[in-house]
């Protein structure tokens, strides 16, 4: 008989639990007591900030936007869950969905934040909580080891967290194909992001992040914020980074359209970004250091420039000229989970610290890939004058070809990006083709 997510998930819990009661033990800690967060107000404003609930807290209650509420774990107790449920008329009261892990709980529903009392022991307390807070609970307020060794349990994902990462894509994936058909339908930058969370069925504020879709130049600024309200005279290029939650589980997707006004260059770099992805794919799987495929896929947008035109020369001296990290400044992918840049990128299981390489600081995961990781593989190529321009007066300006930078500026960039799950022979995209 197939398993079904409710039956992953209470396997989850119960898996947790036991991670918990060894974890507490090794460092000598009696419970510890999850504080879900809460929105801050804006300053000197009634109106609150969005508002992520703490992934440790989510690791146990799948209630994303659960804010003002408490779990006390201890060991081979049932876990507490102490519920913020008001009485009020101006907003929804808090509900808990008919599903079997509401079971796995003791819980109390509560018209205050208060936090609970704890029993006689040493306890921790972790999240947004302030020092006068963990004082007045005799707690140990966000102990560093302790939290390392949390993190550490998010790194593998059990079944359950699979399935959602899974159906979270599968739910993004839909509004990318919409995005995509706004933008062939000549849409501007805000009718791509409706008919993106139209299509995929969530509100701005449920985004694991904020969209970027950008066109033409906008493309090649990396975390571009804005949606322009006009539709661009030129159709040249949509990039388009857009998620999904699930059961607070993040998807991450990006991809790149060529318009009708694309030039064949710009075409040819979408698919060799794309072949530059899936071939890193395919070397991923246990035991494969992370660095060393960010360090492949330098040696591939170097070959792809050579290819292009765009560089005369050959591909390690593209790579050691630092040609390459002025055309993809970002790293390669990062951890995949409760957030989207997941905890312990960097760390090794021990919670030693793994520092990106000195010459390339954005990697945000440095680790080698363990069977159970999901991470993002996201390669990218985009011209930034800020750091391309710098290069026109060393030698290595000598070995690009300007003219032809300068025909692909307009369309800003590529990146392609796809969930990836290690596996024991090597890894499975969790992200449908478009």
């Amino acid at each position: 008989m197939k398993e079904t997510l409710e039956h992953k998930h209470l396997a989850h819990l119960e898996a947790l639990q036991a991670a918990y009661d060894r974890l507490l033990a090794t460092h000598g800690f009696d419970g510890v007591l999850i504080y879900s967060g809460h929105p801050q107000r804006h300053f000197a404003d009634d109106q609150h900030a969005s508002f992520a609930t703490y992934g440790h807290f989510m690791h146990w209650v799948p209630l994303h936007g659960l804010d003002h509420s408490w779990l006390l774990v201890r060991a081979g107790q049932r876990p507490k869950l102490q519920l913020h449920a008001p009485t009020d008329f101006w907003h929804l009261g808090t509900t808990l969905p008919d599903e079997a892990w509401v079971d796995a709980f003791e819980i109390a529903r509560v018209d205050t934040p208060t936090p609970p009392g704890l029993p006689a022991g040493r306890y921790a307390v972790l999240g947004d909580v302030d020092e006068q807070t963990a004082r007045s609970l005799g707690a140990e307020l966000n102990p560093p080891t302790l939290t390392q060794a949390l993190d550490e349990g998010r790194v593998r994902k059990s079944a359950y967290e699979i399935d959602c990462l899974r159906e979270a894509n599968r739910r993004a994936i839909h509004g990318h194909r919409a995005a995509r058909d706004a933008f062939f339908d000549g849409g501007a930058e805000l009718d791509i992001q409706l008919a993106y969370l139209g299509a995929s069925r969530q509100r701005e504020s449920d985004l694991p992040y904020q969209s970027i879709v950008g066109l033409n130049q906008h493309a090649a600024v990396l975390h571009y914020q804005h949606y322009e309200l006009v539709a661009e005279a030129d159709h040249r290029s949509l990039l388009i980074d857009a998620g999904h939650r699930y059961r607070g589980y993040a998807a991450d997707i990006t991809r790149t359209w060529a318009g009708g006004d694309a030039s064949d260059a710009f075409a040819g770099l979408i698919e060799g970004v794309t072949t530059i992805q899936h071939n890193l794919i395919r070397e991923m799987g246990p035991g494969v250091d992370y660095p060393t495929l960010h360090a492949r896929m330098h040696q591939g947008l170097g070959e792809l420039l050579g290819e292009l035109g765009v560089v005369r020369c050959s591909a390690p001296a593209a790579v050691e000229q630092g040609i390459t990290r002025a055309f993809c400044p970002h790293g390669l992918g990062h951890l995949l989970g409760l957030q989207v840049h997941d905890v312990a990128g960097r760390q090794t299981a021990d919670g030693t610290a793994l520092p990106p390489p000195a010459e390339h600081p954005a990697l945000r995961l440095t680790r080698t890939l363990e069977a159970g990781m999901v991470v993002t593989m996201e390669p990218g190529c985009y011209v930034i004058p800020m750091l391309l321009d710098p290069l026109r007066e060393t030698p290595a300006g000598g070995d690009i070809d300007w003219a032809a930078v300068e025909a692909l500026a307009p369309h800003g960039g590529v990146r392609i990006e796809d969930n990836v799950l290690v596996t024991d022979q090597g890894a499975e995209n969790l992200t449908p083709t478009l």
